[in-house]
Formats: C-alpha cells, structure tokens, sequence
C-alpha cells in the first residue's frame, strides 16, 4: 500500500505516477499561493506574442505563445528567436520562441481580413478613436461614425473602436455634430496595417527588429 500513495488513477482506472504531480488547475488553487502564482505566470507567457515569418523570412503574422509551440511540435514551424522563459511538460522543458518561421511558404493573398470587433479592435489598437485613449477590449464597443440610421454601413470604413463614454456622447450623430474628432480615418485592415503592428509590438522585443524590414 505505501508503494502507492503517489499514485493516481486515470480515466481507466490504471494508476500512473506523474497524474499525482499535476498542480491543481488556478481555480482551485488558493490566491497568493505558490501553485497560483506560478499558474498564473505560465496562463500569462503562453499569450505573449511571437513574430511568425514566412519560409522567406517575410513576417507575415503575430501569433501567442501557445500557438506558435504547437506549431514547432507539428513540425511546420521553427525557432529562429528564443525567450529566455521555459515551460515545462511532464518529461521535457521547452524554450519559449520569440521569433518561428514556417518551413513551407505560404501563400498570403492580398485582401483584407474578416471584418470582425476583434479585428476592428486590433486595428485600432484598442485605442478609442475619438478621445486617444487605451482601454481593454472588456471596455471598447464598436461605433459607426455614420450612424446606421442615416445609412451607415458596418464597413471597415465606417467602424471604429470606441469607449463607452464617447460612444453616448456622440449617440445617433457625425462625430462632427457631436463635437467630436477622429484620430484617423479608418481603413481595412490589410497586411500592410499588420506589419504596422508588427512593428509597434516589436518594440518591445528586440529580437524582433531585425525581421521588421518591409
């Protein structure tokens, strides 16, 4: 019986010693513990960015963590850029890339992406595009600077985000009848709009600079 007690059983009723060293999911672990914290800062790495490049070396997209692994262990990507960060797995620990490239070219057709509120609100950087400010996306709707009832279309050239505050004050009129000015005129959001991003984001990761030439 003592040989045993580290032991789990599984969805067979088979014992198998690792099923005991699983940390308990962040849940269910208390705040401020060790299990939490560390829990916490794994969910947290595995949605950092990466640069994913084209076989070419063209950076094409910006992927998560989380991703951009499952790509390597598929085989269709590589690292080219480390993090210094591990995770780890029952039997290995893995660097965390910074930078993959993909080991069969892909072809990017040139249109723009779905138009989406998750689009819209990466293109606008989560940024309200009439006070300048950055919220979390929890806190951004969509406005239509046209308002649908004089015929405004949900085009990527008539959406933008907004807060929730300057979205009651401007309420079904132009942003000029509101009082209101907008940071830019909005426009699809295309390769070039990501590479734009690509390049705001890879200011904070200088492993990135390099890639960033287009």
């Amino acid at each position: 019986m003592g040989s045993n007690r580290h032991m789990a059983a599984d969805s067979r009723g088979a014992h198998t010693p690792d099923a005991a060293r699983v940390a308990a999911p962040a849940s269910e672990a208390p705040a401020g513990s060790r299990i939490y914290n560390s829990i916490s800062r794994r969910a947290s790495l595995m949605q950092e960015p990466v640069l994913v490049l084209n076989a070419t070396y063209e950076p094409i997209n910006v992927t998560a963590v989380r991703r951009a692994m499952v790509l390597m262990l598929k085989g269709v990507a590589q690292a080219e850029e480390l993090h210094s960060a591990e995770v780890h797995s029952a039997a290995h620990a893995h660097q965390v890339p910074s930078v993959i490239r993909l080991l069969a070219y892909r072809h990017i057709p040139q249109q723009s992406r779905a138009l989406s509120r998750k689009n819209i609100l990466l293109r606008d950087r989560n940024t309200c595009q009439f006070c300048g400010r950055v919220f979390p996306s929890s806190e951004l709707t969509l406005d239509h600077v046209l308002p649908r009832s004089r015929g405004g279309r949900s085009s990527w050239e008539n959406l933008v985000a907004c807060c929730y505050r300057c979205n009651n004050t401007k309420g079904d009129r132009t942003p000029e009848e509101a009082g209101l000015k907008l940071a830019r005129k909005p426009r699809p959001f295309t390769l070039h709009t990501s590479r734009q991003l690509m390049r705001l984001i890879g200011h904070r990761d200088d492993r990135w600079r390099k890639y960033l030439f287009y």
